[in-house]
């Protein structure tokens, strides 16, 4: 399932039983294939070739003996697993720029740094967002199902939608990836509003309007992109409670993290018009959908595709190597999340 290749120069993961002593890493899943010729320049490399999605027994066993580990958001290493992972690991290098998937807690007891790749996703992330607003407000769902039907009538009012232009953009979560979306709104002409844990920069800010509680957000947003993190206060933030706030016929997009929605009551309000439509690239148990987004016809869904350019990947998994690279060099690594 794994193979391992030694190359000169390297200095990451190595198991005992092989002769040259330099560090090892596992690398959990497939990565683009220049960044694997990278990674394989400067590390003993564990690649997984299949890119078999591993169990946590498996990632404990293939980690055995090396120094590090590069995964990805689809490994859950909790508590549990990270409690269980050998002594001799002492980097987790994330191949994301969210870390929900890792017991950072865990991982600082058993002196891991955990490490992921900011930045280089912001652009790609922020298309994705702005294609789920149009797909979402423009019906992009049932046209498509139209059109494969053949038997569309047009008339005046087929598939009529709602326009981005003019309209008030609700941004949770004013970070690199809220700040790229909103700056491509603009060019739509779009009203930027946001709430954040607190207020940017006049400069960063530019002309959108800072709101200081998400309840004061929620009744201006004619349009909501969801791009806060997943942390224990933004879980099922946009709830039963919380939708009621919103104008009706709202139209929400969540490119960050799926347990920030809770589905029933989303579900609930697609059904019932209060939120006329919403645009999702994540979700709750992904790859498991809420089965109702599925059939009904106001919701768009993308199966994460966020960072899915090929330029944004190699960038990710190239970043997410150096960040070991630059740990076993110094001891330490900007990049790192603990």
């Amino acid at each position: 399932m794994l193979r391992w290749e030694e190359r000169e120069g390297g200095r990451v993961i190595i198991c005992s039983e092989y002769p040259i002593l330099r560090q090892l890493v596992s690398t959990t899943r497939k990565l683009i294939q220049s960044s694997e010729n990278y990674a394989s320049k400067i590390f003993n490399a564990k690649l997984n070739e299949e890119d078999l999605i591993l169990t946590k027994e498996q990632i404990i066993e293939e980690s055995e003996g090396c120094d590090g580990i590069l995964c990805s958001i689809t490994d859950k290493l909790d508590s549990d697993t990270i409690n269980k992972l050998p002594k001799t690991v002492k980097i987790i290098s994330n191949f994301a720029v969210g870390f929900g998937n890792i017991d950072i807690k865990a991982a600082k007891d058993n002196k891991i740094i955990v490490t992921n790749t900011p930045e280089v996703l912001t652009q790609a992330t922020a298309e994705i967002n702005i294609l789920l607003l149009l797909a979402a407000a423009r019906r992009a769902k049932e046209g498509v199902n139209f059109a494969k039907e053949k038997n569309w009538k047009w008339s005046a009012e087929f598939l009529i939608g709602k326009q981005l232009t003019g309209s008030r953009l609700g941004i949770l979560g004013m970070g690199r990836i809220g700040r790229a979306v909103a700056d491509i709104a603009r060019s739509f002409g779009m009203k930027i509003h946001y709430y954040n844990r607190s207020q940017l920069s006049k400069h960063l800010e530019m002309d959108a309007i800072y709101h200081k509680s998400l309840e004061s957000l929620l009744k201006v947003s004619d349009f909501f992109s969801i791009n806060c993190p997943s942390t224990k206060d933004t879980k099922h933030i946009i709830n039963k409670n919380t939708i009621k706030h919103f104008p009706d016929g709202a139209i929400v997009t969540n490119t960050a993290r799926g347990d920030i929605i809770e589905d029933d009551a989303m579900v609930e309000a697609l059904k019932s018009g209060k939120i006329y439509a919403v645009g999702l690239d994540v979700y709750n148990g992904e790859p498991n959908i809420h089965p109702e987004y599925l059939t009904l016809p106001n919701a768009f869904i993308l199966p994460h595709l966020g960072s899915s350019t090929k330029k944004t990947r190699t960038a990710m998994g190239d970043l997410a190597i150096s960040n070991i690279e630059e740990f076993f060099k110094t001891g330490d690594c900007k990049n790192r999340v603990n």
